[in-house]
């Protein structure tokens, strides 16, 4: 029979002991507080732009498919 268990031991081996709820919560938000948040500036930026390549590739997607409906009715229209 094979040593190996169905469940995977902890990265930090035997003596890995598991992070209390309050430690974790601890942990997270001194991450949060790294984090490097945008102004409202770049955040309008950043929202504009997004909306400005999803309006051009919805309307790049749907030039192609009109075009490509109207070639395959074309082709299997028999006109």
């Amino acid at each position: 029979m094979s040593e190996s268990s169905a469940v995977p031991k902890p990265r930090g081996g035997k003596d890995a002991e598991r992070t209390s709820p309050a430690t974790f919560y601890r942990q997270v938000v001194a991450e949060l507080r790294k984090v490097v948040w945008p102004t409202q500036e770049q955040l309008i930026t950043y929202f504009i732009v997004v909306m400005v390549f999803v309006v051009v590739m919805m309307s790049l997607v749907s030039v192609l498919d009109l075009a490509f409906g109207k070639l395959i009715f074309a082709l299997f229209a028999g006109n």
